[in-house]
């Protein structure tokens, strides 16, 4: 079976975008994929009502209030003009029927795409696992990632 293992590091829309059509481009045609979310990819995961469990420091609280929160909330890499950029990218791509970036994850998970999290992204970040969508399989180390990328035939850092 091929394989497809992609870093996700960019939590910008457009980025995320690409990763979504590839993900689930590739998992239509048979591959088995997995995406690793590290750094700012995590944002992409995150939900955008889940709250963390346990009590954060104020480090993590700032991080936790200055990154996007979930799908719905990232800018776009180029012309986000204070957002209104990033409405254009949306409102243009629902009337092209291009599917939202929401409903891609959705289809990604239903064509069986792993999302792993990075644990050390998470904890530098001050987020808890209890942050992130139901979509998000595991909260891995690089290894794990590692492993999954040793014998994928495509490897993309987004």
């Amino acid at each position: 079976m091929t394989k497809m293992a992609l870093i996700v590091f960019s939590g910008e829309l457009d980025k995320a975008l690409a990763t979504f059509v590839l993900a689930t481009g590739a998992a239509a045609s048979g591959w088995d994929v997995t995406l690793f979310f590290t750094f700012w990819g995590i944002n992409i995961v995150r939900s955008e009502n889940k709250c963390a469990l346990e009590k954060k420091d104020v480090m993590s609280k700032m991080f936790g209030a200055m990154m996007p929160k979930g799908c719905e909330s990232l800018p776009l890499s180029n012309m986000h003009m204070m957002g209104l950029g990033t409405s254009m990218m949306k409102k243009r791509m629902k009337g092209k029927r291009v599917k939202s970036l929401k409903e891609m994850i959705a289809d990604a998970k239903e064509l069986g795409v792993k999302f792993l999290v990075c644990d050390m992204s998470m904890d530098v970040m001050g987020l808890q696992k209890e942050e992130f969508i139901d979509e998000v399989d595991e909260i891995v180390g690089v290894g794990t990632y590692l492993k999954e990328a040793k014998d994928a035939q495509v490897t993309l850092f987004i």
